[in-house]
Formats: C-alpha cells, sequence, structure tokens
C-alpha cells in the first residue's frame, strides 16, 4: 500500500491533519493502535484556543462544535475566599470554547468516514523505517499479518509512549523533562456546573479547577498526592474537599452527584528537540507535555498540525520544501511559550511539598499582583487564548 503521508495516531491531532490534507487533495492514510471506540472512550480536556477553532472550521468539521460549543470569555481566579475574573474578551478581543475532546475527535471521525479516507485501526507493532532517507516506510501488524506503507512523510501523533518520537537516534534527540510532585484527581458528574465560567482556586489545602462540559455535565479536579488512587476516594469525601478548596460563595451552590468517571493524571513538563529527523515529523503529545492547568494539551498540538499542514501543503503545491524544513524550528518556538506558559500556571496554583514560609508569600504576591495589576490580566489572557500561529 502507498500513500503520501503516513499519520500514526488516530487522535485529535492525526485526524485533524488527515482531515485538512483530505481537504487540499492529499493522500494521507491513518495508523491507529486502538479501535475508535477505545479512542473515543479516553476523557480530555475540552478548552480550544481560537486556533484550534480555526483549524476545525479549515477543515470543515465545526458544525457540530459551532452549534453545540460553549464561549468562554474568561475565568475566575481564587486564593481563599478572594476571587476575581481575568477577561478575555475585554483583554484581547478574542474568547476559547469549551467543547469536550471526545466531541472534537468523534466529529473527526464522521468526517473521515464520509469522505473515505483511510484508517486502519488495531495497527500493532508498528515501525517506522527509512526516516532518514527519500523512501521512508512503515511497517504494522493487523490480526499477525504484517502490512507495509510506502510514503513521501511520516506524521507522528502516537502520544508520548508512541514509536515515533522513539525512531529519532538518541543521539540526535534532546528531551527535557520537569515531573511535578502531585497529580490531578478528576470527576466527571451530571450536575450543573457551579459557575458559568471556570474557576481556578488556590488555597492552603491544594489547588482546585471547577469546569463543565455542558449544562448538566461538570468536571472537577483537585490537587493530590501521587501516591493516592482513585479508589481511595469516596465521592463524599471529593465533594467536601473541593468545597473546602474553593470560595465559600462557590461551595454552598455547587450541586454535588454521583461520579460517572474518576481518574487520576500526573503533571509533568515535557519537551523533545527536534521535531523532526528527515522525513518524520512528529507532532502533540509525541514531542512534548504540559501540565493541564494552562490548558494547552490539546491545543499545542493543533499548533504543531498548523505548521506541517502548511508546509505539506506547501510542498505538493508546487514543490516548495521550505515550511518542511523549518518545521521543528517554527514549532518548537510557540511551544515552549505554552510550556512556560502552563509551568507559571502550575507554580502560581498549587501546593509543592517544599514550599517554605517564604515561598508561600511570594506566590500570595504573585496572585495578589495578577488581582491588581491590567497589564499582568493581559498576558494571562494573551496566553490563555492562544498565541497567534
Amino acid at each position: 500500500m502507498k500513500t503520501q503521508v503516513a499519520i500514526i495516531g488516530g487522535g485529535p491531532s492525526g485526524l485533524l491533519l488527515g482531515q485538512l490534507l483530505h481537504k487540499q487533495g492529499i493522500d494521507a492514510v491513518v495508523l491507529e493502535r486502538k479501535t475508535r471506540d477505545y479512542v473515543l472512550g479516553r476523557i480530555r480536556a475540552g478548552i480550544l484556543e481560537t486556533g484550534l477553532v480555526d483549524l476545525m472550521r479549515r477543515a470543515g468539521v465545526s458544525e457540530r462544535m459551532d452549534r453545540e460549543s460553549f464561549v468562554h470569555d474568561g475565568t475566575v481566579i481564587s486564593s481563599g475566599d478572594v476571587q476575581f475574573e481575568i477577561n478575555f474578551k475585554e483583554l484581547t478581543g478574542q474568547h476559547v470554547v469549551v467543547y469536550g475532546q471526545t466531541e472534537l475527535t468523534r466529529d473527526l471521525y464522521d468526517a473521515r468516514e464520509a469522505s473515505g479516507a483511510q484508517t486502519v485501526f488495531n495497527a500493532e507493532n508498528v515501525q517506522i523505517h527509512g526516516a532518514d532517507n527519500d523512501t521512508p516506510y512503515v511497517t504494522y501488524d493487523v490480526e499477525g499479518n504484517q502490512q507495509r506503507l510506502d510514503c513521501d512523510y511520516v506524521a507522528g501523533c502516537d502520544g508520548f509512549h508512541g514509536v515515533s518520537r522513539k525512531t529519532i537516534p538518541e543521539t540526535i534527540r534532546n528531551d527535557y523533562e520537569k515531573v511535578y510532585p502531585f497529580g490531578w484527581l478528576g470527576i466527571l458528574s451530571e450536575t450543573p456546573p457551579v459557575h458559568e465560567e471556570l474557576i481556578y482556586a488556590n488555597s492552603d489545602r491544594g489547588f482546585a479547577l471547577c469546569s463543565m462540559r455542558n449544562d448538566n455535565l461538570s468536571r472537577y479536579y483537585i490537587q493530590c498526592s501521587l501516591t493516592d488512587s482513585p479508589e481511595d476516594w469516596s465521592d463524599e469525601a471529593f465533594w467536601d474537599e473541593l468545597k473546602r478548596r474553593i470560595p465559600a460563595e462557590m461551595a454552598d451552590k455547587l450541586v454535588t452527584g454521583p461520579s460517572i468517571e474518576k481518574s487520576i493524571a500526573p503533571l509533568r513538563s515535557f519537551v523533545t528537540e527536534p521535531m523532526r529527523w528527515g522525513r518524520l515529523f512528529l507532532c502533540g503529545d509525541a514531542a512534548h507535555i504540559v501540565p493541564p492547568t494552562g490548558a494547552k494539551g490539546l491545543n499545542t498540538a493543533a499548533s504543531d498540525i498548523h505548521y506541517l499542514f502548511e508546509g505539506l501543503r506547501q510542498f505538493y503545491s508546487n514543490g516548495d520544501a521550505t515550511g518542511l524544513d523549518t518545521y521543528s524550528e517554527r514549532a518548537l518556538a510557540r511551544i515552549w511559550k505554552a510550556e512556560r506558559f502552563s509551568w507559571w500556571m502550575t507554580n502560581l496554583l498549587h501546593r509543592f511539598p517544599e514550599q517554605s514560609g517564604f515561598d508561600l508569600k511570594m506566590q500570595r504576591a504573585e496572585i495578589e499582583f495578577l488581582r491588581s495589576n491590567r497589564e499582568a490580566q493581559m498576558v494571562l489572557a494573551q496566553n490563555y487564548v492562544g498565541l497567534p500561529y
């Protein structure tokens, strides 16, 4: 089998690249290790920057998103019982959109199936060959039978644990990582959101976040120990702890209910360089991870897809490889800025085990400066709605 672009990974970044390429008349085959149902069963965040929303529209997959998503013009920051709003619309003229990543992925799968573009599910033992020469190909197994996919280029959209990054020799690859000493315990509940905007809460007991999926589906998080497991936390214990960490005004009107999903996510910052090796290009979690505090995970993947798609479009349109040759440099320039913002938000709002009294005073001073300074709020807002591509 032969294609122009082999896309490894059938998550949202791989599917978005595939759909953009299809609209441009560029053939791509998506290889996914699991089934469609498995991919759609993964619960992920759903805060979309303007750039990602525009890419979905450009890919022709925005109809349901435009109809069902929630526009958010700002967010609330709290410290103890003190709270203040960062108004994105007023400060930047832009907003973010809340639309579940599962639903975005479903839309992309539906569009791909409707177009007749090829997706191979249950593709195991994927290996990338010849990425450092002009004739790359990918081998994989389906039901025990090895298959070969010849291609011009390979897009590695297969996540942190995928094969794509590991294909780049260690003598060439540089990895940068910070692991945080806590995780996020998150639950999904069929309850109305406690507030119309997201609430990022700093408290003496640790961080908390109040988010939502729709009018009757809410997502809540609390900072927890890495030694905890979801089974350690009953629903009642979770709700009690959340109420202790958010402003009393919000805690009093919080509607609780049974959790329909509960999980713990560790936090890390990670970047690998370069993001290109020969004809292999890394995208999204295959190349970088951000802590979820700044809502950048899916959005940083989208910026990678933008740069790679533009490079491929340019090459197949007129043979100009400039966009492909500069892909890693351009993608990383934006990624490191998103990493900085996510790192800053994480340090601003969490409790760290080693924090001294001085550290806590500095953290409170930083929050107070943000509360009282419009220019500081503007910087946060610019980063949150998304830096330009």
